[in-house]
């Protein structure tokens, strides 16, 4: 009765209750004639034990229970030392500490796939908040860069139709109609933009991005606004990746509208070298040490930004009376580049 009493209390208290069982058990065959083989409650409070504790102290009370119960097995058959219910006490003792170690380990393996799995969850939060944060970064950087390059368009254009408007009406129309020309195509632009952000049941608010394919147009816009834009191309032509494709039109773009705003002469130097597996961009125009145009100084830090995001290089400076600009972007290959040495 003491030791069914005394689970009342396992949860609280394991060890004491299944020392006190295990005692209780020892003694019952010394006090009264039974035909119990192995006390129930000395089962219960070791497998408590063993669910509630380490492996350790379990282990060492199982061991404690099997020995006492063994020899009180032994004093309840005197002169049976090889009888075969002796060894009861030990099975008993052995599953209740086993099954009380493995509903524990399957409980902390239980809690472990719970952390891991809100763990989980917050990683994918944070991956998504990051996303999110990129991908206003990326529109910024477009918006900025459409907005910056038309607008300059349109106020070269602007310029040189003022200037000619009386001494040349022809050229001025022509300038006010490559104004109207811009101006359409920072609408276009500015919309396919915007159009990212706009709900997905509206697909026709998106236009594709420009592509480096079309920078003889690009270059042509910049030609009519009165940017004398000299290119030169060497090495064979060979398609960017995809991230790549656009940062190179990017670039080039915001290059020259930085010449156009800042530099101290029309003219324009544009290089394109293709080699094995980059394109090496180049734009150098006349600029002179502490000249600045209108702008927010974001150009710059876009077109690195573009640069390094698509797994290439930028550097740009002053350098003998010269802005230079310089971006090397990966091409499209077939082989990996050969290890450096």
């Amino acid at each position: 009765m003491i030791g069914a009493g005394a689970l009342l209390l396992r949860r609280r208290y394991p060890r004491t209750v299944a020392v006190v069982t295990t005692l209780c058990g020892a003694a019952l065959p010394m006090l009264a004639p039974h035909q119990v083989v192995v006390d129930t409650a000395t089962v219960v409070a070791l497998y408590t034990v063993a669910e509630a504790t380490d492996r350790r102290t379990a282990a060492t009370l199982g061991a404690v229970a099997a020995v006492l119960l063994t020899a009180s097995s032994m004093r309840w058959l005197p002169g049976h030392f090889l009888d075969i219910r002796n060894a009861v006490p030990v099975n008993y003792v052995a599953a209740a500490v086993a099954v009380g170690d493995s509903v524990r380990n399957q409980r902390a393996l239980l809690r472990q796939e719970r952390r891991r799995a809100a763990e989980a969850e917050r990683t994918r939060e944070g991956e998504a908040r990051r996303r999110v944060r990129e991908e206003r970064v990326r529109i910024a950087r477009d918006l900025h860069d459409v907005v910056t390059h038309h607008i300059t368009l349109v106020n070269a254009q602007a310029g040189v139709a003022h200037h000619l408007l009386r001494t040349d009406p022809g050229r001025a129309y022509q300038a006010l109609a490559g104004i109207k020309e811009t101006s359409r195509a920072a609408l276009d632009e500015l919309r396919a933009t915007v159009g990212l952000l706009r709900a997905d049941d509206e697909p026709e608010s998106l236009q594709p991005a420009p592509s480096f394919t079309d920078l003889d147009g690009l270059l042509e816009s910049f030609r009519r606004a009165g940017l004398d834009v000299r290119l030169t191309r060497r090495g064979t032509a060979r398609p960017l990746t995809g991230t790549a494709d656009l940062a190179a039109y990017r670039i080039v773009q915001e290059a020259l509208t930085n010449a156009s705003k800042h530099g101290i002469g029309p003219r324009v130097e544009l290089d394109l070298t293709y080699t094995e597996y980059t394109l090496d961009i180049t734009l150098t125009n006349p600029a002179e040490p502490g000249r600045r145009g209108p702008g927010t100084g974001h150009g710059l830090i876009g077109m690195r930004e573009r640069a390094e995001s698509a797994g290439g290089r930028f550097i740009a400076g002053l350098q003998a009376g010269a802005f230079v600009v310089h971006a090397g972007l990966p091409l499209t290959v077939t082989s990996e580049p050969p290890p450096r040495r």
